[in-house]
């Protein structure tokens, strides 16, 4: 019986990770909300795991508004680097395991083929500056005892995510304006939490991986195929124009990579998973979205 304490566990991740870890007889989760446990205190963490003594930790807990991190650096930095770091030290005294998620907006987006999980960073904004500092953090503390997942894209139909977003907004507007010029790789988190409990069962793994579904789609195709599943499962009454748009047309105070699709093969190799395509995915995650 593996002991796994899992942190930001109302998120979309931590929620799907709980989900699935009922069918897992080998797997023992205790899950904190921020609540219950603030990674930005090395005291509380310390009390946690010296109490649970898990033989891992997902850290699933991340300052995520991409946006607002923009004005509010400290609290990103606090959050996402400041609470890994946090969580290696504790881990590394008490020889536990971490597993830590990160994005692919570590990326600057100004490639035009797959990141590797040897690409260099170089994040464009405060979010991806900030995680990029945490995984920093977990490599030189717990090099050998961590496994970094960098992933893109996620959503569930647990949380607020850009799916959920998008058939609100397919129900209140008369049409719709997508960016078309980003691209990258759409992730269930589902399939995400699969891959973290796969983990679990590897031991030695460690180091930096990448995990998305497999395909790629810009910000228009996804929302084009979010509106498709929608109707045909009868989430959607009926479909509306939606328009693609420059992402100049659609200002943002943060910075996006253009494209931030990474290979995700080593992964998926070492877990023996085949992966899924982000379009099957989307139709599961909507057959979700009925039964709740």
């Amino acid at each position: 019986m593996n002991k796994v304490v899992l942190t930001g566990c109302n998120g979309q991740l931590g929620s799907e990770i709980q989900y699935l870890s009922r069918d897992k007889s080998d797997i023992e989760l205790f899950s904190y909300d921020v609540e219950s446990l603030d990674i930005s205190d090395l005291d509380a963490i310390r009390a946690v795991l010296t109490e649970v003594r898990p033989q891992a930790v997902i850290n699933a807990a991340a300052y995520t508004a991409v946006d607002k991190a923009e004005e509010d650096v400290e609290k990103a930095f606090l959050v996402n680097k400041s609470g890994p770091e946090n969580l290696a030290k504790v881990c590394s005294e008490l020889n536990i395991r971490l597993i830590h998620i990160s994005t692919d907006f570590v990326f600057n987006g100004e490639v035009n083929s797959p990141y590797s999980i040897d690409h260099k960073p170089d994040p464009i904004g405060v979010y991806g500056k900030s995680k990029l500092a945490g995984d920093n953090a977990v490599r030189d503390i717990l090099p050998e005892g961590s496994i970094i997942i960098r992933t893109s894209w996620v959503y569930s139909s647990f949380g607020n995510n850009f799916v959920k977003t998008m058939i609100r907004l397919m129900q209140e507007k008369d049409q719709l304006g997508i960016v078309w010029d980003q691209i990258g790789s759409p992730t269930y988190a589902r399939n995400l939490a699969e891959a973290c409990l796969a983990i679990i069962d590897k031991p030695s793994l460690s180091g930096i991986y990448h995990w998305s579904d497999l395909g790629v789609a810009s910000w228009y195709d996804f929302a084009i195929a979010i509106q498709d599943v929608a109707v045909e499962l009868g989430i959607l009454s009926s479909s509306i124009p939606v328009n693609p748009i420059f992402s100049s047309e659609y200002p943002t105070p943060a910075k996006r990579p253009a494209y931030s699709v990474m290979d995700t093969k080593a992964l998926r190799d070492e877990l023996n998973l085949a992966g899924e395509h982000w379009r099957s995915a989307l139709y599961n995650m909507q057959q979700e979205l009925i039964k709740q």
